[in-house]
């Protein structure tokens, strides 16, 4: 009974070495796009694509590997992702002075890191003891907040004082605690169903041209975008098991949820990657002070706010937390929005009311969606809210690389900004506060009608 007690925890010690690193690569460029598009002379809708690409095929691996999991098991999947996370880290190091290498070399990042949400939940419930598996998950919730929080404060430090490109080494360490972890996990029998490759593939392109169509502006790929989903409906509807669960898109309060949490996600995920760029051209501030003193703290309240939204939701309602939560983001935007030159502490209090109320909108969006779902959907349907978050955040991510290089939004329209730089970051505060009330309202038209 001791030997399998230490078991565990050497299994979860060495699980959360892997998943700290993992979400560290989500924050950890979103400081240095600036630098990269310093470094190879380019704009920020084609920077910005160093972390869209992470983002997509993170969110699309984290579908895939959700959905492989029911046909093979976890080693295999666990040592293919961490491999591809180390192939991708290599290809970042040899390739960083060629920019669709570091491309490339975040796609393949972003295969790999993504098994690691897919299967930590799945592999806890397998390896720990029932008696001590909330302890467990717990851990490894706070070394998921610890790392997108640290993120940003390693990304800025490496960047400001040796260079960008070495953020590509820092996963390679995470492969040390691979051999301990696959010691530890059982073997399993693989279920030998067929794969809906063809969905995957419909689902994958149509998201790349939708991405892109939100920098560009090509309507090209927004026709392309739009002809792929609707081969991959008529596909879903002829498959007897498709990669995309055909019943959840006939629950309306399922779907109104899942919308808001991407649009509030996307949203929030395009302001942060718009922060540094601002931070650099308002106040000519180093890389490793943004990192550090503007989105390091932002980032902590995270943890802070999101135990108060579980609780505000519990006794006052999901309405309430929503709205709550909602007011929190809009008073950071507007702070932006009016006082975007008056002082590098301004932007750090919007980042930290941002993140803030984020952490309210993530805990509601979770229960009210959870509460739309049966028992046996619960696996599906949630799985397919994580999918749409990670997919809206770099899709968001990739937007706001667009908006940042477009000239009708250069010009000083509120007329508390004095500094002509500062007006295009004060402009884009209107685009956000917009689509994050159109999610607010969807939500709370959507939970009233649902909960009557």
């Amino acid at each position: 009974m001791q030997v399998q007690h230490q078991n565990e925890m050497r299994f979860i010690l060495w699980l959360s070495v892997l998943t700290f690193f993992s979400v560290m690569n989500e924050t950890m460029f979103n400081v240095s796009l600036p630098d990269i598009a310093a470094y190879f002379g380019i704009t920020p809708s084609a920077a910005n694509w160093t972390n869209t690409c992470f983002s997509l095929s993170f969110a699309i691996g984290v579908a895939v590997y959700g959905k492989i999991s029911e046909h093979t098991g976890m080693k295999k999947l666990l040592l293919f992702g961490m491999l591809t996370y180390g192939f991708g880290s290599v290809i970042g190091l040899l390739c960083h002075a060629w920019y669709p290498g570091v491309l490339t070399a975040r796609f393949f990042q972003g295969v790999g890191a993504s098994a690691i949400p897919s299967l930590i939940m799945v592999m806890i419930v397998k390896v720990v003891d029932r008696g001590r598996q909330g302890k467990a998950f717990g851990l490894v919730g706070s070394v998921v907040a610890f790392g997108e929080g640290l993120g940003p404060v390693i990304g800025g430090a490496v960047s400001g004082y040796i260079h960008w490109s070495v953020l590509f080494a820092l996963p390679l360490v995470s492969l040390l605690a691979l051999p301990f972890v696959l010691r530890i996990l059982p073997d399993e029998m693989s279920n030998r169903k067929a794969f809906d490759m063809t969905g995957a593939a419909l689902l994958s392109v149509g998201i790349l041209a939708f991405a892109l169509f939100t920098t560009l502006y090509h309507w090209v790929y927004l026709a392309s975008s739009l002809v792929l989903f609707v081969l991959l409906a008529f596909h879903i509807r002829r498959r007897q098991e498709p990669f995309l669960e055909p019943f959840l898109f006939r629950k309306k309060g399922y779907i109104a949820g899942v919308l808001t949490g991407a649009l509030v996600l996307g949203t929030v995920a395009g302001f942060i990657a718009m922060v540094p760029y601002l931070m650099k051209a308002v106040y000519h501030m180093p890389t490793s002070l943004i990192g550090s003193a503007i989105l390091f703290p932002g980032t902590l309240s995270v943890i802070l706010f999101g135990m108060l939204g579980g609780v505000l939701a519990d006794r006052l309602g999901h309405i309430i937390a929503m709205l709550f939560g909602l007011v929190m983001i809009a008073a950071g935007f507007l702070i932006v929005l009016f006082y975007t030159d008056r002082g590098p502490w301004v932007i750090a209090g919007s980042v930290i009311l941002t993140f803030g109320g984020l952490s309210f909108v993530k805990t509601v969006v979770s229960a009210g969606v959870a509460k739309t779902l049966e028992p046996d959907e619960a696996g599906s349907g949630m799985g397919m809210l994580n999918f749409a978050c990670f997919l809206a955040e770099g899709i968001g991510i990739a937007g706001v690389g667009g908006l940042l290089t477009k000239p009708w939004l250069n010009f000083r329209f509120i007329g508390t900004v004095k500094i002509q730089a500062a007006a295009l970051y004060s402009n884009m505060m209107l685009i956000f506060m917009a689509l994050v009330a159109f999610g607010g309202i969807l939500f709370i038209i959507s939970y009233k009608r649902t909960h009557k």
